[in-house]
């Protein structure tokens, strides 16, 4: 057999080798991402899918706690939305800022949001975008101060007062409307029920502007003078037509004469309101007189209850002076029941002439429960890494690592497979040792060759040895 005759036999013999070793690699590999694939589905995945499931339901869970123990509490919300694509590039915890102001980030992805929360010990209200509010802020019938970084200072608070008026509705009734309207201002209106049904859309208009409904009885009698029963009808007749003209009872009650006892009190069953500072404008019937006897009073300030009545013309004209001025002042102007709400009051069904600070430390005043930094919602205070003295990393075996210890496993991984290249490898070079290996193997494989030539295939080593000397190198 003749040199030529043996190098293309020898070359088909390499080819065939190759393609039944690249058919084996490519089942091994088929077989490993089946199996790869049913690993993942049929394990990891349920595995995940649970855990998933389990940590939203726990979230859940605790967004509900949180809702019902106080709404004003913040939330966690997930980085998600085109308003968050700001938020998606930091991948750190902590506090941060941006154009749009500061926010904080959870460990877990997740920002504060809709509410208060307590971070270090400081009390921080986020906006629904999630960035913490700074200056004041009103959310219900209290104000909140807020510093530049968005901490809350309790020491800032802005004064309030009450405005009452007894007797009405009446035909100037509006015109006081239109003043409270224009100067965002509410007032407490404490009406009688015999007048209740002859100007029906003043009162609508009342409850529209946020005002206060109260109950003044039904005619004005001294109470005292009455029976139980007598003055029981007086104050439910008159919630019952302001229930038919505007769909709602007083929330609170003031006894004509400011005459009452504890049983009437308790017969009635509403908080009673008296007042701090009496205007006399019933007496004097003067605007100016009215006006300067209020701005004089020394009673005047945050948490007195102004005493008018918005049936006298006089009064009305005082009022539309007095609203504007005393906001200019500084003052809040707000109904008897945001005062107490404010001042961090639980009304009762008693007695309540004031809301100064002297009055609620001397425990004078009935349901008070305490200042202002305990109305705030007592959230789970949050601790950074740099207030607790530690690092987050602490809980990360990976986090600790350094670079030294990283090139210490990259040597020990090129120690345990030098070159870079797997024993699997299939070279098509001129790695000669590998393919005579594989030529040894594939002769008890090549079952299917023809004999006689294979026979005369091995009789001519002599052949194969001077075939490797002279083409030794060459890619075939």
């Amino acid at each position: 057999m003749d040199k030529r005759t043996l190098r293309e036999r020898r070359r088909r013999k390499q080819l065939q080798l190759r393609r039944r070793k690249m058919i084996r690699l490519g089942i091994y590999g088929a077989g490993a991402l089946l199996l790869a694939v049913f690993v993942i589905r049929g394990v990891i995945r349920p595995i995940v899918n649970r855990i998933v499931r389990q940590g939203a339901a726990d979230e859940e869970a605790v967004q509900t706690q949180v809702s019902l123990a106080d709404p004003d509490a913040a939330v966690r919300q997930p980085l998600k939305g085109v308003a968050d694509l700001a938020k998606l590039t930091v991948m750190t915890s902590g506090w941060h800022e941006d154009e749009s102001g500061r926010w904080y980030q959870n460990p877990d992805g997740t920002y504060f949001s809709g509410g208060f929360q307590s971070i270090d010990g400081v009390q921080y209200f986020f906006d629904p975008s999630g960035y913490a509010v700074t200056g004041w802020m009103t959310r219900g019938a209290k104000d909140y101060y807020f510093n530049d970084d968005g901490s809350y200072n309790p020491n800032k608070q802005r004064p309030v007062m009450a405005l009452t008026f007894d007797d009405g509705p009446g035909e100037y009734t509006d015109r006081l409307l239109d003043c409270l309207e224009a100067n965002n201002a509410h007032a407490t209106f404490f009406m009688l029920g015999e007048l209740v049904n002859e100007y029906p859309d003043t009162v609508k208009r009342m409850l529209e502007l946020g005002c206060e409904l109260g109950n003044h009885s039904w005619d004005h009698e001294d109470q005292t003078t009455l029976s139980l029963d007598a003055v029981e009808k007086q104050f439910s007749d008159t919630d019952n037509a302001l229930q038919s003209v505007c769909g709602q009872k007083a929330t609170v009650a003031r006894a004509p004469y400011g005459a009452y006892t504890d049983e009437i009190i308790a017969t009635v069953g509403k908080p009673f309101f008296l007042w701090s500072l009496d205007s006399l404008d019933w007496e004097y019937r003067d605007a100016e007189l009215d006006y300067e006897a209020i701005m004089n009073d020394p009673t005047l300030g945050d948490g007195t209850i102004i005493l008018m009545h918005d049936i006298h013309e006089p009064s009305v004209e005082c009022a539309v002076r007095l609203i504007p001025d005393l906001i200019e002042m500084g003052y809040k102007l707000v109904t008897v029941s945001e005062l107490a709400e404010i001042k961090n009051v639980r009304l009762e069904n008693a007695s309540y002439s004031d809301f100064w600070e002297s009055s609620l430390i001397s425990g004078l005043v009935p349901g008070y429960k305490g200042d202002a930094m305990s109305a705030l919602p007592q959230t789970q205070d949050v601790i950074t890494d740099s207030a607790a003295g530690t690092d987050e990393s602490e809980d990360d075996p990976e986090s600790e690592k350094t670079a030294a210890d990283y090139e210490n496993e990259l040597f020990a991984s090129e120690s345990a497979n030098p070159g870079g290249t797997s024993s699997s490898s299939f070279s098509s070079g001129d790695g000669e040792d590998t393919e005579d290996a594989d030529y040894s193997d594939g002769d008890e494989e090549d079952s299917g060759e023809d004999a006689e030539s294979e026979e005369n295939y091995d009789d001519e080593e002599y052949y194969e040895e001077e075939y490797d000397e002279e083409y030794d190198g060459e890619d075939y």
